[in-house]
């Protein structure tokens, strides 16, 4: 069931429980302890899921989520249990995203029984020092091996905080040294993070700089999310205009009482009563509710920003402009995206193919015309 994850699939989310055993530092979330879904609800959520698969999605996703989710561990038994009695035609596998903490013999035994059809993804910061900090002196309770051997090819998630920007270089680089492929979730513009502060950018860039030698010398490793974007895309003459995610379309959730709601991200964790009664108002198969025409018709960028549309509703109180606070942020992080690409062009001409050399080669000096400049006062990024 695993190769479901090569095609673009249905991807929706079940809150088994709001309770977390961890209290992280850059945590968004309210956790109440009480909010757990019964199995009855977990069944009518199976059941909705695979009634109303997209006809342009391959295969089913489903992920478990939290709170951490492995608080709930009988009752995820029971879930899966029920979905291969009932949807035994159906290409489906499961997911959820944990600290590691709580994950005991009994459960690695499971999740290694049903590791062809149920992937655990880690939360994982960095070196020792820097997830401690984030993430309540947790570091000595995983056990990482299980993780790697059990999924050899599942990425690691890691969340950034003020406090272990400085260490960004350093621990992407532990976490490969562990023996971990991939990173995902290195996203610097969420978080508290004010990047119209000077500090930040002077902190960051010589940390950019450390991961694109890096990663350049170690041409065969996967880039980490943050540095992977696919720059040749800005070269696109014909812009599509569509959302970013799959946010109430292909990414929908279920909260602890069974309701549905558009992604992980809008839940009663985040938002209240009245702000979730008006974002439900909203129609999300209308791509333009999700356009923010400024951007789509002046940044260059564009089609390779990343945002999320939760956090812009919980910013700007709508899904259509983007908090530009960002903006900064993702033009640095583009420049070292562009550098780097450039740097292992230079090394291996192969590394790109034919069809997408020349515009990633243009994505590069046009990067470099529109954003360099902008940053020179802090340092010679380049």
């Amino acid at each position: 069931m695993n190769d479901i994850r090569k095609g673009i699939r249905f991807s929706p989310s079940i809150c088994l429980t709001h309770s977390c055993n961890l209290d992280c530092i850059y945590c968004y979330q309210k956790h109440d302890g009480n909010n757990r879904m019964s199995f009855e609800t977990a069944c009518k959520c199976i059941d909705y899921i695979f009634n109303n698969v997209p006809d342009d999605m391959n295969g089913v996703e489903i992920s478990f989520i939290g709170g951490e989710p492995l608080i709930e561990f009988e009752l995820i038994k029971k879930i899966v249990e029920y979905t291969i009695e009932n949807y035994k035609s159906e290409q489906y596998i499961f997911y959820a995203t944990t600290n590691g903490t709580v994950l005991n013999a009994e459960m690695k035994q499971y999740f290694t029984a049903h590791k062809d059809h149920f992937v655990l993804g880690l939360s994982l910061d960095g070196i020792p020092e820097v997830h401690n900090k984030n993430r309540s002196n947790s570091f000595d309770k995983i056990d990482i091996d299980f993780f790697i051997k059990t999924w050899p090819n599942q990425s690691v998630k890691m969340t950034l905080s003020e406090y272990s920007l400085e260490h960004l270089a350093e621990s992407i680089i532990y976490i490969h040294s562990l023996g971990f492929k991939e990173i995902g979730g290195v996203n610097l513009f969420e978080g508290t993070f004010d990047w119209s502060d000077p500090k930040y950018i002077r902190t960051l860039i010589p940390q950019l700089q450390e991961l694109v030698s890096y990663y350049v010398e170690n041409d065969s490793l996967t880039v980490n999310q943050m540095l992977s974007r696919k720059i040749y895309v800005c070269e696109e003459t014909n812009r599509p205009k569509r959302k970013w995610c799959g946010i109430g379309t292909g990414a929908i959730f279920f909260d602890t009482d069974g309701t549905r709601l558009p992604c992980p991200f809008i839940t009663p964790m985040t938002f209240d009563k009245q702000e979730l009664e008006d974002i439900l108002k909203t129609d999300f198969n209308n791509q333009a509710n999700f356009i923010d025409d400024d951007c789509f018709k002046n940044c260059y960028i564009y089609p390779i920003c990343p945002h999320c549309a939760g956090a812009n509703y919980l910013t700007q109180k709508t899904f259509k402009n983007r908090d530009k606070s960002r903006c900064r942020i993702q033009k640095l992080i583009t420049l070292y995206c562009a550098d780097l690409q450039a740097k292992r062009l230079l090394k291996n001409p192969k590394s790109v193919s034919e069809d997408k050399l020349y515009y990633t080669i243009s994505a590069v000096k046009r990067i470099r015309e529109e954003f360099l400049d902008e940053f020179r006062d802090f340092a010679d990024i380049m």
